[in-house]
């Protein structure tokens, strides 16, 4: 014979909370326990978030200062480099009764010493040779002329242009060959 009420289930627990006869008052100590647990790892974890803020924020800080030194000082090596440049321009103007032979010696070696200098510190010259082709990227067409060279090639050099870690400080100006026509 077949029950029209279902079976009570026995596996999932029951919603009533209230006590069963002779079993005395709730489990209001545990629940205390519980919310006294529960307000410790609030604490624990709102001091661990105040901590981890506050080390940001100092991160931060720190990371700024050095980046404002970094602005600062970024170049003191340059700098330095070019110090025993200015020494010898100052030695070559101390001798007054210099030739224009042992000038243009002393002109030599310290336009040596400061391509010497600029190439330590990453900055290299943009001098493209005739006949080479034109980049626009580092070079600056300032007039075109016929020439016997391929359209677009460049015939001279008018002012050296500069890159600094492969970014264009100057381009080159140079004069290009008219395309043919």
């Amino acid at each position: 014979m077949t029950s029209s009420t279902a079976p009570e289930d026995l596996t999932t627990p029951s919603h009533d909370t209230s006590p069963a006869p002779g079993e005395g008052p709730p489990a209001s100590d545990s629940l205390e326990k519980r919310l006294a647990d529960l307000e410790s790892r609030h604490a624990e974890v709102s001091d661990a978030y105040l901590r981890a803020k506050a080390e940001v924020e100092n991160t931060r800080r720190r990371t700024e200062e050095e980046m404002a030194k970094t602005r600062k000082f970024a170049i003191e090596g340059f700098a330095e480099s070019l110090l025993p440049i200015c020494d010898s321009l100052h030695a070559a103007l101390a001798l007054p009764e210099a030739t224009n032979e042992q000038l243009l010696d002393g002109v030599r070696a310290t336009l040596r010493q400061l391509t010497a200098a600029m190439e330590r510190n990453k900055v290299i010259e943009i001098a493209p040779q005739a006949g080479t082709r034109f980049d626009p990227h580092q070079h600056q067409a300032i007039s075109m002329v016929s020439a016997e060279q391929d359209p677009n090639t460049v015939v001279s050099v008018l002012q050296r242009g500069y890159l600094i870690s492969d970014r264009v400080l100057r381009p080159a100006l140079v004069t290009v060959t008219a395309p043919k026509g």
